[in-house]
């Protein structure tokens, strides 16, 4: 079967499969995104994540990953809930977190999709991946032709936003690559950088993590530095904003895969719930039903509950 059969059979697979959008691209060193990766890196952006810094060859190389690889093939999966969190909770979480932990779900259909090329071309050597490697996700979709990454960092796909999953499926496979992505989709608009409370978008495309609201939540498991507190604005668990100020985002559609439905905590809980978080209830209702605040531990996630409460009452008293 040719390279171009191939490639289109495998993107007809992807959208049965849930994939809102699918791209391949060839195996390529990625000399241009190692250099920003190095320069993030000197900076010390990446906080107390000491595993960004680990394998930066592999990130660049994945023949490193996957010996002989020759394609990679990049899905994404919109995570866009229908709903909100209910009006009686100040105590916000990220979107993508609503329903049950991704990774599971992405690296299964990801597998599928590697068993279609399997019994289509016959057996090949391959790994899937989605946010579980050194894989330089966003890097690996501009290639494939998705999208391109905005002034938030986060990945821009036209006309869809970016409230999406990637996943990757990398291949020994030879297949039909789509035309890298180079069109800037922000133009002069500079809406993500203003509206982040504390400043952690240093320069366009530039993330400093330790400023990060998804950083100090989620990935920092000392307490959060009291000079980004007043700025929390109600997150205890990642963090929206810079994605709720973009005008690509303006028209995002709700998904409709019942597995990242939002669970009942998310939909229900208001703001007793979230105060009154008992270690148990967090094991059943949270870890249990396969939340990503699980990755969280329960201390840390009672911590920020704690902070942005105090905060709360802090402005209240300074209000009256």
């Amino acid at each position: 079967m040719t390279p171009f059969r191939l490639s289109s059979q495998i993107k007809a697979a992807a959208n049965q499969l849930g994939f809102d959008v699918c791209g391949i691209a060839s195996i390529v060193q990625l000399e241009t995104h190692k250099k920003y990766l190095d320069n993030w890196l000197g900076q010390n952006y990446h906080g107390r994540m000491g595993y960004m810094a680990n394998h930066r060859q592999k990130r660049i190389d994945p023949g490193l990953l996957v010996p002989g690889a020759r394609s990679v093939v990049v899905v994404a999966m919109n995570y866009y809930p229908g709903t909100r969190q209910p009006d009686n909770t100040h105590y916000k979480i990220a979107r993508y977190a609503y329903g049950r932990d991704y990774h599971l779900l992405i690296r299964q259909k990801l597998e599928s999709l590697a068993a279609t090329i399997t019994e289509t071309n016959g057996p090949h050597h391959y790994r899937v991946f989605t946010d579980s490697a050194p894989v330089m996700e966003r890097a690996w979709a501009i290639e494939a032709g998705l999208g391109q990454t905005g002034k938030n960092t986060c990945l821009i796909i036209p006309k869809k936003g970016s409230y999406y999953f990637l996943g990757e499926l990398i291949t020994s496979v030879e297949l039909q690559p789509d035309q890298p992505f180079k069109k800037d989709l922000c133009g002069t608009c500079t809406r993500c950088m203003e509206a982040c409370p504390t400043g952690a978008i240093v320069l366009p495309g530039v993330l400093d993590a330790r400023r990060c609201i998804s950083y100090l939540t989620i990935e920092l498991k000392d307490s959060i530095p009291e000079e980004f507190l007043k700025n929390l604005n109600g997150w205890i668990f990642g963090c929206d904003i810079c994605q709720e100020a973009c005008p690509h985002n303006k028209h995002a559609k709700p998904h409709e895969n019942d597995y990242l439905r939002p669970l009942e905590a998310i939909s229900t809980w208001g703001n007793s719930q979230w105060e009154t978080l008992q270690r148990e209830v967090y094991a059943h209702a949270l870890k249990k039903e396969g939340s990503p605040l699980a990755r969280a531990s329960y201390n840390k996630l009672t911590e920020n509950i704690s902070m942005v409460r105090n905060n709360l009452n802090g402005e209240d008293a300074n209000s009256q």
